[in-house]
Order: C-alpha cells, then sequence, then structure tokens
C-alpha cells in the first residue's frame, strides 16, 4: 500500500510540476503579449483629426475608446431604407445599404466597403482568439470587425459594426449632403429589381 501511495505522490508532484511549468509559460506568453498590446495600443494611438466633432458618450466609447456597443440596442441594426453609411466622425463614406444583411447578430452587417481603402484592418488579441479590427482611413474610428462567416455568394465576409461609428444618409438625401457620387448604386439596384 505504501508503494502506490508513494508511486501515486510522484506522479503527482511530477504532473504537478509540468502543469506549474506549464502554466509558468502560458503566464509569461500572456503577459508578454499584454505588454506587446498595451504598448501597440500606445503608439498606434494618434491625436485624432477630427477633435472638435461632437460626439454623444457611446460614439466617443466606440470609435475612440474601442468599444463595442449592445446588440438588438442601436440605431441601424434593423434599418432597411436605402442609403450609405459614413464615419461619425469624419463623414467618410464606408458602407451601402445594398451591401447590408440581417446577420441576426443585432449589430449591422455588411458584405463588403463602400469602396477600396475606406478601411483599415488590424489584428485584435482583446480576446482568446484573435480578430481582425476594422476602422476607418481617415478618422482611425473603430467600427467593429469582420468575420469569414458572412453570405458565401457575396464573397462570405461579414463586416460586424457599430451603430455608435455610424450615421446613416437616406438615399434622398445624398446629394444635399455632398454624396452624389453613390446615388448610382441606388440606380443599378432599381435596374435589378425590374
Amino acid at each position: 500500500m505504501k508503494g502506490i501511495t508513494a508511486a501515486a505522490l510522484v506522479v503527482s508532484l511530477i504532473g504537478g510540476s509540468a502543469i506549474f511549468m506549464q502554466y509558468q509559460h502560458v503566464n509569461a506568453e500572456n503577459k508578454t503579449m499584454s505588454a506587446k498590446t498595451e504598448k501597440d495600443s500606445t503608439m498606434e494611438k494618434k491625436e485624432p483629426k477630427f477633435k472638435d466633432v461632437p460626439l454623444n458618450e457611446m460614439q466617443k466609447y466606440v470609435t475612440q475608446h474601442d468599444g463595442t456597443e449592445p446588440p438588438f440596442k442601436n440605431a441601424y441594426w434593423d434599418n432597411h431604407e436605402p442609403g450609405i453609411y459614413v464615419d461619425v466622425v469624419s463623414g467618410e463614406p464606408l458602407f451601402s445599404s445594398t451591401d447590408k444583411f440581417d446577420s441576426g447578430t443585432g449589430w449591422p452587417s455588411f458584405t463588403k466597403p463602400i469602396a477600396g481603402g475606406a478601411l483599415t484592418e488590424k489584428t485584435d488579441h482583446k480576446l482568446l482568439l484573435p480578430r481582425t479590427e476594422v476602422r476607418s482611413n481617415d478618422a482611425d474610428s473603430h467600427l467593429g470587425h469582420v468575420f469569414t462567416d458572412g453570405p458565401k455568394d457575396k464573397g462570405g465576409l461579414r463586416y460586424c459594426i457599430n451603430s455608435a461609428a455610424l450615421r446613416f444618409v437616406h438615399k434622398d438625401d445624398l446629394e444635399k449632403e455632398g454624396y452624389g457620387e453613390f446615388l448610382q448604386l441606388f440606380e443599378d439596384e432599381a435596374g435589378k429589381e425590374e
């Protein structure tokens, strides 16, 4: 009986030692990753170009502090009106309602940006698995994330975007607000429906 207890104690100590060593290794990696992420985020934070733009608390939290608004409790998750979505900070055109779809997530979801070069993508390590963060090019506003579980027939991407980072411009107001060049998107859509 003493032999079994001694053997169990040795195995337990060896196993415990291995687990402790693995914990130390993972903990050291996490500390390194955390320090790197903090260093990167402080280095990447730059002086905003658009300082005088009035933002409410949620808009500020999302765009300037990389926050996330609650699902299903935001302005555009269920918006089906024709128009474009622009950066709430800079007014830069980002997405079109013609590329919007219901992802069931409670946030506005799009299959693609309105134009190439409108977005910047960065790897985000804030959760267990890395994600691809999406930011606006001009104002460097945090918008949301892009995932590969979107409609396959539209390219397979899902841009999951915070409403607080967006301002919606209705199709009927595009010309008046200086976005007349995007009217073509809705003329093309009208032609497809006929």
